[in-house]
């Protein structure tokens, strides 16, 4: 199969990445931790051998200019639509119309996600069984998206930035008689609390960026009730 790897990404301008970070850390911090869990993200993703990478960046001042220096020859296109539900879908219904048989969309919020992961995902794709695959996350979204052929069913009426993406994308597959399989859960970094997971600061982890910025700053438990 021809694959491509779409990753949804940001320029890291303080005050528009991470917000929910801030406190407790200031905007250009949190700004900082986004640019390493990027770069951790786009050199993870770089060595991922039978697929192209595709960036899909979010529209503002300076950002083509950003990604077409940090990332060279790499395919990039801005996001189109309002609202992230359009975006995925121009993103998803471009890539195939470049003539892919199989795509896979990721964010940047999960450095740390293991790279056997993404390769299951298409694996799992081969399936003649399968027509989509999700990685659910464990607030009841996805880090992963992956399909062998364009379903605009799967990005419409879903309550984005909710705990039920997850649910309502399968509920609308089933509806849609698009057979899905699902990938091990998995986390993003959107919060401080999320900043404490072990996983994150592994050796292994292949985000050493991002583990550098934590192990700096190390994040505080969330304060017990009524302490």
């Amino acid at each position: 199969m021809r694959t491509a790897l779409l990753v949804f990404a940001k320029r890291p301008v303080p005050g528009r990445v991470k917000t929910r970070l801030t406190p407790p850390f200031t905007p250009e911090e949190a700004a900082e931790l986004y640019r390493r869990m990027l770069l951790d993200t786009l050199v993870k993703t770089g060595i991922l051998a039978g697929l192209d990478r595709i960036i899909f960046y979010e529209q503002g001042d300076g950002a083509p200019e950003f990604f077409a220096e940090m990332v060279g020859e790499v395919k990039c296109h801005p996001q189109e639509g309002e609202g992230l539900g359009a975006r995925l879908a121009a993103a998803f219904d471009r890539t195939f119309g470049l003539g892919y048989d199989a795509a896979a969309v990721i964010g940047t919020d999960s450095p740390h996600l293991p790279a056997a992961f993404i390769d299951r995902a298409y694996g799992l794709l081969r399936d003649p069984r399968v027509d989509a695959v999700f990685g659910p996350t464990e607030d009841g979204g996805y880090y992963l998206l992956a399909m062998k052929r364009f379903h605009p069913e799967l990005f419409t009426g879903i309550p984005w930035s909710t705990g039920k993406v997850l649910e309502r994308s399968l509920s609308r597959a089933a509806a849609a008689g698009i057979a899905t399989a699902l990938l091990p859960v998995w986390h993003d970094v959107d919060t401080a609390a999320d900043l404490l997971r072990p996983e994150l600061v592994d050796p292994a982890n292949g985000a050493p960026l991002t583990r550098e910025f934590i192990l700096r700053h190390p994040p505080r438990s969330p304060a017990a009730p009524g302490g």
